[in-house]
């Protein structure tokens, strides 16, 4: 037996083995010609299992049993999966020793009695989860902290079936830590993506990890985290209220208007998607005033969080279909139907994804065709991509795509991009990278799902169908301005044209950022034309002029 304790420790095992309430079976996957690691493994498991008949060991071989280790998802040796009276999703790669002894024994205990041992408010936010979700933690068996966040993904994995919890010793899988360039540990990873470093308190970790999981679910309950803590005194929006100021929009001029308006003392209702906008899609933000480095996701709830100080009204995830004059005030109409009303508008609502129209893409959007290759790189790894665009968006997301995607097909319509040079660069410089330009895309290819792009060259008369699993269109993005067309003339690319306060040629309505005819469509300009704007409508309400009367 190759368990490295001492008599007395020995005895202490056995007798936390036979405490199992229920047999528990360790099943074992190695090779057929094993590793020195997987060899220490099955000595390790041979010992634990030579203590007591709770522990039944099971040792198959990856090549000669492919369909069981499909069946419990292992794909790398050594592998263990330890299941109790049902498949938990409990499993371990690598060799179980030092500290890690320790995790796999209270796993064994956990699935012997089916019992998560979470704390009950913790294990009801885990329960909510309804779709699969895969974890795992990056370890070292040196590490005194790595158990932690091992114990806790086990409880997670024990409480939902949705969950499988990975336990991976990092320095057995070279490929892994090239992979999720990992730099310390414990790493937790969710589904592919490296979520955060360090062994966080469990409820710290949990919401860590719905966050990237089930953004929805993150968001409700981090809400009533911060209402039970005082941090968040907004309000819902409620249609029958009228207000001074309604917001359109829920990105950066959006919510930086909202809290100049309210701090103004004045009935403020923001109406939008999701808050943050357009940021919560970019991974890293490097321009952002006192912060060097942020995730967009990060920056977008420091914006909620902050404008939730305030007692705002709100209502998130819904759409703004039209603002119309009402009386000498406005009325926004959303999606379901309902009419809020206030006295002036400050239209903050942003840009859409540009298409490129032509045969197919209307069929693939969502089915292959996606709109942020930095979202969702991960479902691509091993396969061919292309990426359509010659900006930065697109070389932004072709570098995400780079630890992922076999192969990146860069789809240009022009002889020259227009990214700032230092991305194409160390873009073009992987040899994963194909170039093709200029090309225009004719057609999307596939029955039920995306399987290629259709070229034309605009320089000859060549054709050319690239095969690929799925196709990221960086082509820029379109203003959201459909519902104040018929309030207020747009320019030639459908910009709102607003003066240097923010008002339009409409009194009493204001816009900011992107949708506006602002040139610079950056963050920091955003938020700063929504602040010129609410301070505007605060002045055009304290005057008591037309739209913004009392």
């Amino acid at each position: 037996m190759s368990l490295h304790v001492d008599e007395e420790e020995r005895r202490s095992l056995k007798r936390r083995l036979d405490a199992l309430g229920a047999p528990v079976r360790l099943v074992f996957f190695t090779q057929r010609h094993p590793c020195a690691t997987c060899r220490e493994q099955q000595r390790l498991l041979e010992g634990l299992a030579g203590l007591s008949d709770k522990a039944r060991l099971e040792i198959h071989r990856l090549e000669d049993d492919a369909e069981l280790a499909e069946a419990l998802g292992i794909d790398k040796v050594p592998g263990l999966a330890v299941l109790g009276a049902k498949d938990y999703g409990v499993r371990f790669f690598g060799v179980t020793g030092g500290y890690e002894l320790e995790s796999l024994l209270v796993a064994m205990e956990r699935a012997a009695r089916g019992e998560s041992d979470l704390p009950p408010r913790l294990e009801d936010w885990v329960r909510r989860i309804d779709e699969p979700l895969h974890l795992e933690i990056l370890v070292t068996l040196t590490c005194p902290y790595c158990p932690r966040m091992v114990y806790l993904a086990h409880q997670l994995a024990i409480a939902n079936d949705h969950i499988r919890a990975d336990m991976v010793n990092a320095p057995e899988f070279p490929q892994l830590i090239q992979r999720y360039e990992v730099s310390g540990v414990p790493l937790t990873v969710v589904d592919g993506r490296p979520a955060f470093e360090g062994a966080l308190p469990p409820e710290d970790a949990v919401l860590e990890i719905l966050r990237l999981a089930r953004p929805d679910l993150y968001e409700a309950l981090d809400d009533e985290l911060r209402r039970a803590r005082g941090e968040n005194v907004a309000r819902e929006a409620r249609p029958d209220e009228p207000y001074d100021v309604l917001v359109v929009g829920a990105g950066p001029a959006a919510v930086t208007a909202a809290i100049y308006a309210v701090r103004k003392d004045l009935r403020v209702a923001v109406l939008g998607d999701r808050p943050g906008g357009q940021i919560n899609n970019t991974a890293r933000i490097e321009n952002w005033p006192g912060i060097p480095a942020v995730s967009g996701q990060e920056l977008a709830e420091m914006f909620r969080d902050h404008l939730e100080h305030y007692p705002v009204a709100e209502r998130f995830h819904v759409r703004v279909e039209r603002v119309e004059k009402d009386g000498d005030g406005f009325a926004a109409v959303t999606d379901t139907g309902e009419r809020f009303r206030a006295r002036t508008v400050v239209y903050c609502a942003g840009k859409r994804y540009r298409t490129l129209g032509v045969p197919g893409e209307d069929r693939f959007i969502g089915r292959g065709i996606g709109f942020c290759a930095t979202c969702d790189a991960p479902l691509y790894r091993g396969k061919d991509v292309a990426v359509i665009g010659g900006g930065n968006s697109a070389f932004t997301g072709a570098r995400d795509l780079l630890p992922f995607a076999r192969t990146i097909h860069l789809i240009h319509i022009l002889d020259e991009f227009q990214a700032d040079p230092v991305l194409v660069e160390e873009v073009l410089a992987s040899p994963q990278v194909r170039v093709h330009k200029p090309r225009k895309v004719t057609a999307f290819l596939g029955k039920n799902k995306l399987c290629g792009v259709r070229l034309r060259a605009l320089d000859s008369d060549a054709r050319e169908d690239l095969k690929v699993d799925g196709v990221f269109i960086e082509i820029g993005l379109i203003p959201n301005s459909d519902p104040v067309k018929d309030l207020v003339a747009l320019n030639e690319h459908g910009e709102i044209p607003v003066d240097r306060s923010g008002a339009t040629a409409v009194p009493g309505l204001f816009a900011a950022g992107d949708v506006t005819d602002e040139p610079e469509k950056q963050i920091v300009v955003a938020a700063g034309a929504g602040a010129k704007a609410a301070l505007a409508a605060h002045r055009h309400l304290r005057a008591g002029r037309p739209g913004g009367a009392s």
